[in-house]
């Protein structure tokens, strides 16, 4: 803690406010003893006030002038105020009347100026004690060897046989005098601590509660992150240490045999002598439990009414903003109706509209689907009225014999169309053989592909002529050195040119064929081809 640190909680913080102020005395005895030793969490401003005027009159008996001169509203006022924030003052639903409750810095300063009164008896064995447990506690929860845990499982269950042993044969050591004055004493300042805790804790609630409205009340983004926001903030108290703490230590509590054994341990307790001289018989501490219990269902309820405020606080949220909208919606409607003897500048035009009308009763009724059963087990060869062989026949197209008729045309000439190579070398086998010369890929020429214009390529099949309609293609004679052909289109070839080497669905290092069904001569069939290289070139068949 440094220098900073120091001035800020002297400046700030409520508890040292209150440690600092002309009339502590008044506010520690008095809040001490009706709030903090009685463990009341709320008291109304009547009965506050009437205890307050009974307490002030018995401080100012005898004395001229009084000490405390002001009337018990003015002190409550005060006490409550925000510069000083000892009070919290609050309406309970349903009510007019002010409640009052104590808050965590007073229960603070009450317990430092506690502990600065002598004590005639300081134990230090128990908390000796505890602190060797917790470190025990630590060290053997988080061992994850199991050799390690069973020693030590075995260790303890050596060190209880041997208790048992001693006490059967009749050495049954007890505490002395000081030990159970020792160990009560801790007991005691542990059981007030856990009751200002749920103060402390009730308190946090509440601070969460009043950031969320703050940051409600500010916002302007969409709902949806807001509410992602308060979700995320209720579960992240609840998932935090303090909050999982207290969840866990209110259900230790809830827990009938708990309670029943709690009771009876601290009636046994407070009846050893040791402890009833030194506790007076401190009847309070045999329903700390009971005082726990309730401050814990007073901070659950706290949460619970914390959480249907903030649901009505965006309830209003969302009926103001509804309100705006309806604001805003009267605005146009007057600004329109101030307008409507105007003619409006502006024109434009919408597409008409019209409604698409189906009746109920126009929608079929709902067919389930015949579900066909297939017998495989029986199947039996059926009986065919045509030659199967023709399936099975393939064409086999030798594209360096085509190769060899495009160098012949190109010998006198440096380009020549697919029709005169045709013509000069008719087809023998058909289409298949027109789709070759498509994909042909040699070094001494290109193919040059002209989707605008059309030729036809006609050849004979027995005594029937055919006719196929091809995108013009000329076979150009290469010049200079030879260009390496590649797998993918040349970029220096004009648009809507296209080379063979990244068209043809055959390789060039192999040997390319296409493979086409055979049709009977004059049957009128057109012969089965495989599929061009692109689509939209394929040759158009036609029969004449």
């Amino acid at each position: 803690m440094n220098h900073d640190d120091v001035e800020s909680l002297r400046r700030d913080n409520a508890a040292w406010r209150l440690l600092r102020a002309d009339s502590a005395p008044l506010v520690l005895s008095f809040l001490g003893r009706v709030f903090i030793e009685q463990n009341v969490r709320a008291i109304g401003e009547t009965e506050l006030v009437s205890l307050l005027d009974d307490a002030l009159y018995d401080l100012n008996a005898g004395h001229d002038p009084a000490p405390y001169p002001r009337s018990p509203k003015a002190y409550l006022d005060t006490w409550a105020a925000p510069d000083a924030g000892w009070l919290r003052k609050y309406y309970r639903p349903g009510s007019d009347e002010p409640q009052y409750d104590a808050t965590p810095s007073v229960e603070k300063a009450v317990g430092w100026v506690a502990t600065l009164r002598g004590r005639s008896f300081v134990g230090t064995e128990s908390r000796l004690n505890t602190v060797f447990e917790l470190l025990r506690q630590l060290a053997v929860g988080t061992e994850t060897d199991p050799d390690v845990r069973l020693g030590q499982l075995e260790a303890r269950r050596a060190q209880i046989d041997a208790e048992i042993e001693q006490v059967r044969a009749g050495v049954v050591p007890v505490l002395d005098a000081g030990s159970q004055r020792d160990r009560y004493q801790q007991f005691a300042a542990m059981a007030a601590e856990l009751l200002s805790d749920f103060r402390e804790v009730e308190d946090n609630f509440r601070t969460l509660d009043r950031e969320m409205r703050e940051r409600i009340t500010g916002w302007d983004g969409a709902k949806g992150e807001l509410l992602e926001q308060v979700v995320g903030s209720r579960d992240a108290i609840a998932e935090s240490d303090q909050g999982r703490s207290f969840h866990a230590f209110y259900d230790f509590l809830l827990s009938r045999e708990r309670q029943e054994e709690f009771t009876e341990l601290i009636t046994k307790v407070q009846t050893l002598d040791a402890v009833s001289a030194m506790s007076g018989g401190d009847k309070r501490l045999r329903r700390i439990h009971y005082d726990w219990l309730d401050a814990g269902e007073r901070t659950q309820a706290t949460v619970r009414v914390l959480s249907e405020q903030l649901r009505r606080f965006l309830d209003d949220q969302v009926w103001l903003e509804n309100r705006r909208v309806m604001d805003l919606l009267r605005s146009i409607e007057g600004h329109a109706l101030a307008l409507r003897d105007r003619s409006p500048d502006l024109v434009t035009e919408i597409d008409g509209v019209s409604l698409d009308i189906v009746l109920p009763m126009e929608r079929p009724l709902f067919r389930p689907q015949a579900v066909a059963k297939i017998d495989s087990e029986h199947v039996a060869p059926g009986e065919v009225d045509f030659d199967t062989s023709r399936l099975f026949d393939q064409v086999h197209v030798d594209p360096a014999r085509l190769v060899a008729g495009v160098r012949d045309a190109l010998r006198h000439e440096t380009q020549v169309s697919l029709p005169d190579v045709v013509a000069a070398q008719p087809l023998d086998q058909g289409l298949a053989e027109l789709v070759t010369y498509l994909s042909l890929d040699d070094p001494r020429f290109t193919i040059v592909v002209d989707a605008e214009h059309t030729d036809e390529v006609r050849w004979m099949l027995g005594d029937v002529e055919r006719v196929a309609t091809v995108p013009r293609v000329t076979f150009v004679r290469r010049t200079g050195s030879t260009p390496v052909v590649g797998t993918g289109p040349d970029p220096s070839a004009a648009p809507g040119r296209r080379e063979p080497g990244g068209a043809a669905p055959v390789p060039p290092s192999a040997p390319a064929s296409a493979q086409t069904g055979r049709a009977a001569p004059g049957d009128g069939a057109a012969e089965t081809a495989p599929e061009a290289p692109d689509a939209q070139n394929a040759p158009h068949e036609e029969t004449s």
